[in-house]
This record gives C-alpha cells, structure tokens and sequence, in this order.
C-alpha cells in the first residue's frame, strides 16, 4: 500500500437488532478518526423481510448520529418529538449530547415504496468534545438539495458535513471534520488533500486505487496525516470520505454510550434502567442495555 496510507481496515460483521451490518470502527488500529468513533454500512437486500430494519427506543449520549443512505428508506422517531424519513442523499444528524432516546424502522405500511425496496447506506457516530457532552439533545434534518455538491473531472463530491474542497455544510457539528460521499465516473481521478489531521478513505462499492494500490469493497484506507493520495477510478466507484481533528482525551464507548469518563457512563446507565432519559412518543418497547463486559 502507498506510503500515503497508515493502516487498511477490514469490516467485522455484526447483527444490529437481526441486521446484519460490516462495523469498520471503532478498530484496532483505529479507534477513531478525526471525530468519527463508530462506521457501520448496512445493506439489506429487495424483498428480505429478515432483514427489516426494526430498532426499538434505545438511548445514546456523547455523540451525534450521522444516517445516510444510497438506497431505501429509514423512519426516525425520537424523545424530542422529531418524526422524520430519511430517503437517499439526505442527512439526519441527531445530537444526543447528556441524553436522547430514538427508534429507527423500515415503514412497514405495506404499499410504502419502501416496503421491496433495498436498504443500503452509512450509519456512523461522531463522537463530541468533552465540552459539549452535556449538551441538550438535538435533530436536524437536511435534505440532498441543501448539502453542496461539487465536481472534480469525473469525481461529485456530496459534502455531507464540515468543511472541505472549498466548501461547507450546513449541519451543526462542534469539532473540525469533514464527511463526504464522493462517486466516481469511470477513468476519474481526485486527488484527496490534506486539508485536516486525520482521514480515511471507505470503498463502498466499485474500483478504486489510492496512488494506484487497489482498495478492495467494504475496506477503509486510513490516511498518513499530512500526505496527499490520489484516488483514481477506472470503472466507477462510490466512496466515502471522512476526518477531522483529532479529538483530545478519552472517548469510552459503552453499548450505544459515548464519554470522556466512566463516571458518566454509569449514569447513563442508570437513566436508561430507570427509564429516566426520555421516551419515545407513540413507542411502548425500549431495549434492554446488555450485560457490561468484565474489563
């Protein structure tokens, strides 16, 4: 692999309420990069109705929830009243800051378009500065044609969140990062500046060489801080882009909890078992937090 690449990450399979996902962070040889803490890309076949997305209330604190999908359709209910449909191209960024509780589904009406439709896309966390941890809970919603799009000879570049290429997005983030869907034409090439400290490089689907050494799908390429690599597409691709600063201190992750302490983990274990963190509107089920692993 080119010198412009620290470490490739491998996917790691896991089951997210019967969905089965590929986890790329938090890794070994990266807990995080930039912000980001937590990269899951789930892809659910037409017509698999095991693999209905059926997520019950549950809780996060310390981070923002980013979804984006390339195909398919989500339902996005949370304790702050927020209803919402996440369709391809658009973003929910969901802060849970000291607390929020959300429940995400396949519609299940069944003439909704989404009910034979694939789902495929990105569900990623970003963990908060130990500043803003406390924070009150919060949702946006931005649909595609309110996010930058830009082209480099071949290359569109879907600025999801933060600043990048000359340009930025709208979402409300609170630590320097850039997240981006980048989508190849054949015989493209864009080359992937260092404009912040850490990056990475996930191929979705497609050919893609970074200084010509092939990364194969469901891979992340972490980047070298400081070097610029040159992605290159011979066939077309989908990728996405992501980094930012590196975050300061410690970032525990605990079930769906993120923190700079332990301390505030147990106390967002005990709310959610006390069920004092938030309810749902219209939601009667809430999932269990399952048994803390012996450290």
């Amino acid at each position: 692999m080119s010198t412009s690449v620290k470490a490739v990450l491998k996917p790691h399979q896991r089951d997210v309420s019967g969905l089965q996902v590929a986890r790329l962070l938090p890794a070994m040889a990266a807990r995080l990069i930039g912000p980001f803490i937590f990269f899951d890309h789930m892809d659910q076949r037409a017509n698999d109705t095991a693999q209905r997305v059926d997520v019950p209330p549950h809780p996060h604190i310390g981070l923002s929830t980013v979804t984006y999908l390339f195909e398919g359709t989500l339902l996005h209910r949370d304790s702050l009243g927020s209803v919402q449909q996440i369709v391809p191209g658009d973003v929910n960024w969901m802060t849970a800051g000291r607390g929020i509780v959300h429940s995400e589904r396949t519609p299940s009406a069944p003439d909704h378009p989404a009910a034979n439709q694939r789902l495929h896309g990105i569900q990623s966390w970003v963990a908060l500065p130990a500043s803003q941890e406390d924070r009150p809970p919060s949702f946006e919603h931005y649909p595609a044609a309110t996010l930058p799009h830009l082209e480099r000879a071949g290359v569109t570049l879907h600025l999801l969140a933060g600043t990048g290429f000359g340009a930025t997005s709208p979402v409300t983030t609170f630590s320097p990062l850039l997240y981006a869907a980048a989508h190849f034409a054949p015989d493209s090439r864009f080359t992937f500046e260092a404009e912040h400290d850490e990056r990475g490089v996930y191929l979705v689907d497609g050919e893609l060489a970074l200084d010509n050494t092939p990364l194969d799908v469901q891979q992340m390429a972490v980047l070298t801080p400081g070097a610029s690599v040159t992605l290159t597409s011979r066939t077309g691709a989908t990728a996405m882009l992501l980094g930012g600063a590196k975050l300061p201190g410690d970032h525990l992750i605990e079930w769906n909890f993120v923190a700079s302490t332990r301390e505030r983990l147990a106390r967002a274990r005990a709310a959610w078992a006390n069920q004092t963190m938030g309810q749902v509107p219209g939601e009667t089920q809430w999932i269990a937090q399952p048994p803390i692993k012996p450290r």
